[in-house]
C-alpha cells in the first residue's frame, strides 16, 4: 500500500510540475523521444539512448514519469521515477529500483540519480546520429547484504555515451530507429549487488545496442542488448536482451512490453519471462 501511494503522488507531482511550464513541449514526432529506461533515462526499456524525455525542442521544456515491472523465473524487480529535459540539451532524472526474489531470501533496492547532455546531431534532421554523454549515480541500499556477496561497495557511478539515429524511410519503407551505448561501469546486477567484486574491482568498457522498427506510426517492434560485467565469484552475471514492442497512442504516454532474457542472476538459473513499463510524457 505504501508503495502505490508513493507511486501515485510521484505520477501527480510531476505532472502539476510539467504542467506548470510556461512552454509544453511538443515539437516532434510521435514516438521519436523514445521511452523510459529501467534506470530513469530516457531510451530503451533496458538500454539508454542518446534520446531525451518528452518531445521538447531547442526553445521547450519536456518531461516524463513511467512505472516498469518484470517479473522472471525467480525475481521480480520494480522501478518508477520522473525525469524532465531543459530545450532538448539537458536530462535530470531519478528512479528507485526494488528487487526481490519468490524465496524471500533476497530483497535489494537502490535509488539512481541521471544526468545527460546531447552533444550534438539531431535524432531525425541530421545525417549524422544524435550523440549524449550520460552519467547515472546509483546507491544501494541494502550493504550488508551487498558486502557479503564480495561487492567493494554499495555506490557508484555508470558512465555512458550514446548514438542514437532515425531514418523516416529505412528498412520495408518504414521508419527505423538504432541506437548504439558504450557504458563505462563496475556495476554488479545494475548496481543492486553492489559494485566491483573479488574478481574484478576496476571499471570496464560495456557495449549496449537497441534497434527498433516502426510497424505503423504508433507501434514499434524492436530488440536490445545489454553487456553485463561479471565481477563476483559468489554469483554469477549474464548478459540482458530482450524482444519489446512498443505503443504511442500520442505524444502523452506510452506502453512498452518486452520478453527477457537476464541470464542467471543470484546464483539461480537461467531468467526468462516479461517486462511491462507505462510512461507519461509532457
Amino acid at each position: 500500500m505504501k508503495f502505490l501511494y508513493n507511486l501515485c503522488l510521484l505520477l501527480v507531482t510531476s505532472q502539476l510540475i510539467f504542467l506548470s511550464s510556461k512552454v509544453i513541449a511538443g515539437g516532434k514526432l510521435v514516438g521519436t523521444s523514445g521511452v523510459t529506461q529501467i534506470e530513469g533515462s530516457g531510451g530503451g526499456g533496458l538500454v539508454p539512448w542518446a534520446t531525451l524525455p518528452g518531445y521538447g525542442t531547442r526553445d521547450e521544456k519536456g518531461g516524463a514519469a513511467f512505472f516498469s515491472a518484470v517479473s522472471v523465473d525467480d525475481f521480480r524487480m520494480s522501478s518508477y521515477g520522473a525525469s524532465y529535459a531543459y530545450y532538448d540539451r539537458f536530462e535530470i532524472s531519478f528512479a528507485h529500483q526494488k528487487f526481490k526474489s519468490d524465496d524471500k531470501k533476497t530483497d535489494l533496492a537502490q535509488n539512481v540519480l541521471g544526468m545527460k547532455v546531447r552533444l550534438f546531431g539531431d535524432l531525425v534532421y541530421t545525417a549524422w546520429p544524435q550523440v549524449a554523454l550520460g552519467a547515472q549515480y546509483k546507491n544501494a541500499n541494502n550493504t550488508n547484504s551487498i558486502l557479503s556477496l564480495g561487492a567493494k561497495d554499495d555506490h557508484g557511478v555508470d558512465y555512458y555515451l550514446a548514438a542514437t539515429k532515425a531514418w523516416l524511410d529505412g528498412p520495408f519503407h518504414r521508419n527505423f530507429v538504432l541506437n548504439t551505448t558504450l557504458r563505462y561501469s563496475k556495476a554488479n546486477q545494475l548496481g543492486l549487488q553492489g559494485f566491483g567484486g573479488d574478481k574484478r574491482n576496476s571499471y570496464q568498457g560495456l557495449f549496449e545496442v537497441s534497434a527498433g522498427i516502426f510497424i505503423t506510426r504508433y507501434w514499434v517492434l524492436g530488440t536490445e542488448y545489454r553487456q553485463k560485467p561479471d565481477q563476483l565469484s559468489s554469483v554469477k552475471e549474464d548478459d540482458w536482451k530482450d524482444i519489446f514492442i512498443a505503443f504511442f497512442p500520442n505524444k502523452k504516454s506510452a506502453i512498452s512490453f518486452a520478453l527477457v532474457d537476464l541470464g542467471r542472476i543470484g546464483g539461480k538459473g537461467r531468467q526468462t519471462g516479461g517486462y511491462l513499463s507505462i510512461q507519461l510524457t509532457y
